[in-house]
């Protein structure tokens, strides 16, 4: 104890380095057990430090975390170095900022009236929901995603959403600095963080049983495939024949194990398949076997302003083709954020695409069910899985290019987050990714098939349906925006009592 004790009389250099690796160091690829403790350097750093001294060393350990976390972005392979760069340190300054003004709001509100420990959890969960809205919206780097190697404490989400699990986590941290810090009886102190611990772990190991020993399950099987191909040979015309080879033949794989759907990863072909000629042999193929396809692809029309381009998946279904245009796009690699609005920004070039916004959540039928798919980075958004399962779909699948972030941690994240999804709605998913990571999620977040970054396979899955909305589902971040008032409500209280 002594020991521990000794780590609050580092300068705030210090502890800020210590929260900010710790914090780090808790996103996948790691087990996420570090940020148990992680945050406790930055409370005592909130407790004892002046607002702008809080600020600055709540930014340098924002910078730190998010430097382990995210360096992926600089990774990427579709980007010059220069943009990927760019990309990369504007994301961690803007993530460390708001990790800044949180700091900043803590050490003022005990400052001025104290009790801001309070405050800490419910601030918390309403900085993640409020991180998530906009254009720059990251809920990527929500901390629920750092338990999701450790199931139960990741199973509140179907009703909290990830954000309590971010409460939690901040709660958790709050207990540990208080009974590290107290010194009188303990005994209440230890009862209380040990209830905290443990009640999670409980819950959700009832709930992970729940699920994955329910015996009436609705399932259907599906095909997917992990071409592994390089994304920046896609459309060299050397490498058309050789692209349209490998797909046919990973495609003749996947049809021969008769699954109720065959899935291909994003921008699979070299093609705007749904006015290509090359779209008539897969349409008498799923006519021939009744066994329908779903396909990432670009695609495009025309309207009074010019011509727009989509990322989409088009659905070669027994009764006719049908057509998603993905709604969330990534922003300065699939579009300039506000370019919609302002369309001469279409003009600058980082080597992104231009791509315009789909407005709908298209469900997909199958035999009398529906289902829908999320492209890439519309996974990271709960928003958009909310949209599709209230639309009517049973299931999701996925449709990933993680082969831009290399084989980094970024495509483990990216899976992790599936995972995330899959427990929210409490619906299977199945994910086709062109290099990995593929797999099969159950709606318990249990991965039941994995496919490794750089393998070429063809695998088949029973995806779990839904067995209807969940409470996050019909009414989403609820929990989030009780914290947002109760946070305010509390700050309210402070400022009357000190009058």
């Amino acid at each position: 104890m002594q020991f521990i004790q000794s780590i609050f009389d580092r300068s705030p250099y210090q502890l800020a380095i210590i929260s900010g690796v710790l914090i780090g160091c808790a996103y996948p690829p790691f087990p996420g057990v570090s940020a148990w403790v992680g945050f406790i350097p930055l409370i005592h750093i909130w407790l004892t430090q002046p607002p702008k001294e809080s600020a600055r060393w709540t930014f340098f350990a924002g910078v730190i975390s998010h430097i382990i976390a995210f360096y992926w972005i600089g990774l990427n392979s579709g980007a010059s170095i220069i943009a990927a760069f760019f990309s990369m340190t504007a994301s961690i300054l803007y993530l460390s900022a708001i990790w800044a003004v949180f700091g900043w709001g803590m050490a003022t509100i005990e400052k001025r009236f104290g009790n801001s420990i309070a405050i800490m959890p419910f601030a918390w969960a309403s900085l993640e929901w409020l991180r998530a809205f906009g254009p720059l919206g990251f809920p990527w780097a929500n901390l629920a995603i750092t338990q999701t190697k450790i199931l139960p404490l990741v199973q509140i989400t179907d009703t909290t959403g990830s954000e309590g699990v971010a409460f939690w986590l901040i709660l958790l941290n709050i207990l540990v600095y208080l009974t590290i810090r107290s010194s009188g009886d303990l005994g209440t102190q230890k009862k209380v963080l040990a209830l905290v611990f443990i009640l999670p772990w409980i819950f959700g190991a009832f709930r992970i049983y729940q699920f994955d020993s329910a015996e009436a399950k609705e399932v259907r099987s599906v095909a997917a495939i992990q071409p592994n191909v390089n994304p920046n040979q896609k459309w060299e015309a050397s490498f058309r024949d050789r692209l349209y080879t490998i797909m046919d033949s990973l495609n003749a794989e996947a049809y021969s194990m008769d699954p109720d759907l065959v899935l291909w990863p994003e921008a699979a072909l070299p093609a705007y398949m749904r006015v290509s000629s090359s779209r008539l042999k897969y349409e008498w193929l799923v006519n021939d076997t009744k066994i329908p396809l779903a396909m990432g692809t670009v695609d495009y029309d025309r309207d009074s302003t010019g011509r727009r381009v989509y990322n989409g998946t088009i659905f070669f279904g027994i009764n006719g083709n049908k057509m998603y245009h993905k709604i969330f796009l990534v922003p300065f690699a699939e579009y300039i954020p506000m370019s919609p609005r302002f369309p001469a920004l279409k003009k600058l070039n980082f080597g992104q695409a231009n791509f315009t916004h789909g407005d709908e959540f298209t469900t997909f039928p199958l035999d009398s069910v529906y289902f829908s798919n999320m492209i890439c980075y519309e996974s990271t958004h709960p928003v958009v899985a909310r949209g599709f399962m209230n639309n009517g779909a049973r299931f999701l699948t996925i449709e990933a290019n993680d082969a831009w972030l290399r084989n980094s941690s970024g495509v483990r994240q990216h899976f992790e987050l599936a995972r995330l999804r899959a427990v929210e709605q409490r619906a299977g998913i199945i994910r086709s990714a062109n290099t990995g990571i593929s797999g099969l999620i159950q709606p318990s977040g249990r991965v039941d098939q994995k496919i490794k970054f750089g393998d070429q396979a063809v695998f088949l899955g029973e995806v779990v349906l839904n067995q209807g909305v969940t409470f996050y589902g019909r009414y989403g971040s609820v929990f989030a925006q009780m914290c947002f008032i109760l946070t305010l409500i509390q700050i309210v209280w402070l400022i009357r009592r000190q009058k």
